[in-house]
């Protein structure tokens, strides 16, 4: 997420709280120097079979209590849980391994890049006669 530009700047803005399997809040990132202003993380690595329940955000939503959050999976949403953020938690993103994929490319995190092409155009002036 500091790699998107979220916390205040600082590394103390990056909290990690969680633990693998502990169900709650994985992370904390203050937004400001004070920490008035936070967004809390919860992120779930999952195989691509198993999709993330509406049950699951539900219990993600309570657990930060009207505060702003991000759920990541490395797999997919259900589409219970996707109406659910929509209809009565627009305080919490959730982002798929599709969109997760996407934001590591637009970061460069955890990608290297394998080859580089160059394309070329032809330059008409060069065969110009005018000098």
């Amino acid at each position: 997420m500091s790699k998107l530009n979220y916390g205040d700047g600082s590394p103390e803005s990056m909290l990690h709280s969680g633990k693998t399997g502990d169900g709650g809040v994985d992370g904390i990132i203050k937004m400001d120097v004070l920490g008035l202003e936070h967004i809390c993380l919860q992120a779930k690595r999952y195989d691509a079979a198993i999709t993330v329940s509406r049950e699951q955000v539900a219990a993600f939503a309570g657990s930060i209590a009207g505060s702003k959050g991000v759920l990541v999976t490395t797999s997919t949403f259900s589409k219970q849980a996707h109406e659910l953020v929509r209809a009565s938690h627009k305080n919490i993103v959730l982002v798929d391994g599709q969109k997760l994929g996407e934001l590591m490319l637009r970061a460069g995190l955890g990608v290297s890049v394998k080859k580089t092409y160059r394309v070329f155009a032809l330059d008409e002036d060069f065969f110009s006669d005018e000098e």
